[in-house]
């Protein structure tokens, strides 16, 4: 069922004290698996005041939702319009979709080639492996997809309800900036997002190995359902926090390109999935990106990062990760003209 990760991975696992230090290759400080000093629960905000709040609740949800995504970069919305319905359906179909035989999985022709991944193919030591596996969907795979099985009907619904939310948070963070609010509706239409299942198995070094390395999302923001296991860990005021899970609460973080956009005034924060050895764990994730044509403009009049294209991003991280094994990310688009 599990991805056979201990056959391509015994080097890494079991023989790395052979190596020497210099054949280790050198990565971010954050690689280092290092004791978590406490476990916090992110700033929760009801989201319904939006709808149904007077008018100081409503402005006052708004700031909520804009400090939040300046201090943390992630934060909780409850009452959010997504219906457990919705969300326990999803999370039963992915269920049984990575209970399939690994052979399935990894051939599957229910999504686009490339959709289902695991591991991490260019890692050279321990600290770069991520003990997971994902189906990793383009919203044009479920949207032209004339097989309506019931896991395309389940990821459907999650998709269109997480749209929605999505783009209230989207508008509301563009206010906030003094930016227009309309640049999403017109860059970020359906068919540029995209969901991912994800699934983690034990793991039989959990002090060792990633559930899913230190990065952070090349998106503008993220809508996380996951389950009550717990694993996801964040970078707060230079040190890792875990992040207590809330069953009534979806995550929404920050994004690279709402960072960018921003001028920096949201963060896009670092985090990571830490591995259990014995319990399983479940997430699925909306990624509210744009076309690839789209042109990350960095406002203001001292602009933090040079204009570049979604493509261009994707490219450039595509390339880090194939040859240092990792994300550097925004870091490669500083405007080097004010820096």
């Amino acid at each position: 069922m599990d991805p056979p990760f201990n056959e391509m991975y015994n080097t890494l696992l079991y023989k790395q004290a052979t190596n020497t230090e210099n054949n280790v290759p050198e990565v971010p400080f954050s690689f280092s698996v290092t004791a978590v000093i406490e476990e916090v629960e992110l700033p929760v905000i009801d989201v319904s005041l939006l709808m149904d709040g007077s008018e100081k609740e409503r402005e006052k949800c708004k700031e909520d939702i804009a400090r939040a995504s300046r201090e943390w970069g992630f934060f909780q919305v409850i009452k959010h319009g997504i219906s457990m319905d919705v969300l326990e359906k999803m999370r039963q179909e992915q269920i049984r979709v990575f209970r399939e035989p690994f052979d399935k999985k990894s051939t599957s022709e229910k999504f686009s080639s490339g959709s289902y991944r695991w591991g991490t193919p260019s890692a050279t030591c321990l600290r770069q492996l991520s003990w997971s596996e994902a189906f990793h969907v383009p919203m044009t795979d479920i949207s032209d997809n004339k097989d309506f099985t019931t896991l395309s009907s389940a990821m459907e619904r999650f998709a269109s309800e997480s749209e929605v939310l999505a783009h209230t948070l989207a508008e509301i963070l563009a206010e906030k900036s003094g930016r227009t609010s309309n640049f999403f509706k017109k860059n970020c239409e359906r068919n540029t997002c995209y969901i991912r299942m994800n699934h983690y198995p034990p793991c039989p070094k959990p002090s060792e190995v990633y559930g899913l390395m230190p990065h952070t999302d090349s998106d503008f923001l993220t809508i996380l359902y996951q389950d009550q296991v717990g694993g996801l860990q964040l970078i707060k005021d230079n040190r890792w926090i875990a992040v207590k899970p809330n069953p009534r609460a979806l995550i929404i973080n920050i994004g690279d390109l709402f960072q960018a956009w921003s001028n920096g005034m949201y963060k896009s924060v670092e985090h990571r999935v830490m591995t259990n050895s014995k319990i399983e764990r479940f997430s699925t994730a909306y990624f509210l990106c744009p076309s690839y044509d789209t042109v990350i403009e960095c406002f203001g009049d001292c602009p933090i990062y040079r204009n570049f294209s979604f493509r261009e991003f994707r490219q450039q991280v595509q390339e880090d990760v194939k040859k240092l094994g990792y994300k550097v990310g925004l870091p490669r688009f500083i405007n080097h003209v004010y820096y």
